[in-house]
């Protein structure tokens, strides 16, 4: 398996410069000199020198490559500028494999609360790779805040006896994306029923008491679990999910992390019968997207929690490391 993986990143990097499919010197690098400690001292490393706005005190290889919300930047410019301290909420991983860390928490920006999401690519413990999302949006953040910790099962290992491969655990993962963009009720589905996602800092489906600390619906809200959601069609206003960027898998606890494009292109769109027999008019009346970092949880073939944070952006909009085709392709790339 390994060497089959190992392969296909190869032939995805000889194939498109660039793309953010990691090349075997990352992956290989950071799996012999970037252990877990490493990832997340060097995440952490990485908020130290952005609130005290000295990119630096950074170890950086000479050809680090920077992006914040898809724009490729200089190391300095952006959130560098006005960011003004760290707030208190932080899910992260580690992908030794392929010397990838994920963080996404909250800070402060102009001393408002932001959410921000932070990838770093890393070869021979130094960063190559630096992806940022900066999602302003001070309620979602604040809400985070007051969550304050993750749900533990992000923390948790699967008993390695039930540890999925790393394309299992895209598959799965991927399916979820697919039932959204295919949502017509009747796909395969591989929700656990306690599956509770929190989005932006609130549970949107799920059981709230199981995310300490999140906002109390309204009680005329109708409750439905994950799986509920899927086979009821309501997702069908989500005409194309893009640019499956699968970048960070963590085998040990079970997780997949990914960046991707919800387009929602309005017009006829808007109009379905549900899987009950309804006829809705819903989502949004003029075309745009969101912008999305999700975290996925699966253990025995099931996901469980998802997580996940977003903002609309530009229609059509790009990730900065992807081609145009790739970014315009539902189908997933690790």
């Amino acid at each position: 398996m390994m060497f089959d993986y190992m392969c296909r990143l190869l032939a995805g990097s000889i194939a498109v410069a660039g793309v953010l499919i990691v090349p075997p010197t990352v992956g290989a690098q950071g799996r012999l000199a970037c252990d877990r400690m490493c990832l997340t001292r060097l995440l952490d490393r990485y908020i130290e020198a952005l609130v005290a706005h000295e990119p630096s005190r950074l170890p950086l290889a000479t050809t680090v490559k920077f992006t914040e919300n898809g724009q490729r930047l200089d190391l300095g410019d952006g959130l560098w500028h006005t960011v003004t301290g760290t707030g208190s909420y932080r899910l992260e991983m580690a992908d030794v494999e392929a010397g990838q860390g994920v963080l996404m928490g909250t800070i402060r920006e102009a001393d408002t609360p932001t959410i921000f999401v932070l990838r770093l690519g890393v070869m021979n413990q130094r960063i190559a790779e630096i992806e940022t999302l900066v999602i302003r949006n001070q309620s979602a953040a604040e809400s985070l805040d007051r969550i304050g910790a993750p749900r533990r099962t992000w923390l948790t290992a699967v008993p390695e006896s039930e540890r999925h491969s790393r394309d299992d655990l895209v598959r799965i993962a991927n399916m979820y994306f697919s039932g959204i963009e295919l949502n017509d009720g009747k796909g395969v589905y591989p929700l656990d029923k306690a599956c509770a996602r929190l989005e932006n800092g609130s549970v949107t489906a799920g059981d709230p008491a199981s995310v300490p600390g999140a906002p109390v619906p309204s009680p005329n809200r109708v409750r439905m679990d994950c799986l509920q959601q899927f086979e009821s069609g309501m997702f069908h206003y989500v005409t194309r999910i893009r640019d499956r960027r699968f970048v960070a898998v963590d085998r040990e606890r079970g997780i997949a992390f990914a960046f991707a494009f919800f387009d929602n292109a309005a017009g006829d769109a808007r109009n379905v019968t549900l899987s009950d027999g309804r006829k809705v008019v819903s989502g949004p009346s003029i075309p745009w997207t969101w912008q999305i970092a999700e975290f996925f949880k699966i253990e025995k073939g099931l996901i469980g929690p998802v997580e996940s944070v977003l903002h609309q952006v530009p229609y059509g909009m790009d990730s900065g490391w992807s081609t145009w085709e790739e970014a315009m392709s539902s189908r997933p790339r690790w």
